[in-house]
């Protein structure tokens, strides 16, 4: 019972973070982020949710959901706190577009192979 609950709230964190992280790519990157990722999280995130209601009482589902989001908002909050304490602004754009057309070759790749 407790891996069953666990393996919940870990779906819950997974999808809902990769749902949280399209609003940190701009406008180019998100909307292949949203179109090709996105979409699947939400899927995901209902998958989830649908699990917890099946295998566990409606208020462990929602207690389980709440934590999930609270657990993903805390850790970006943390995240973008450590990130612009340790890096200057210009870092953190260079390290942003990194990672946009990262995602982008990834996806170019992936449509075309």
């Amino acid at each position: 019972m407790i891996i069953k609950y666990l393996s919940f709230l870990i779906g819950i964190v997974w999808s809902y973070s990769i749902i949280k992280t399209q609003s940190v790519f701009s406008k180019k990157a998100g909307i292949i982020f949203k179109i090709f990722i996105t979409k699947v999280s939400w899927f995901t995130l209902i998958a989830a949710c649908y699990f917890g209601y099946k295998n566990f009482s409606i208020k462990f589902t929602i207690i389980g959901i709440v934590i999930g989001i609270l657990l993903v908002n805390i850790g970006f909050y943390f995240s973008k706190k450590f990130i612009n304490q340790k890096l200057n602004e210009k870092q953190i754009t260079v390290l942003k577009s990194f990672f946009e057309y990262t995602l982008i070759f990834w996806v170019i790749y992936y449509v075309l192979f």
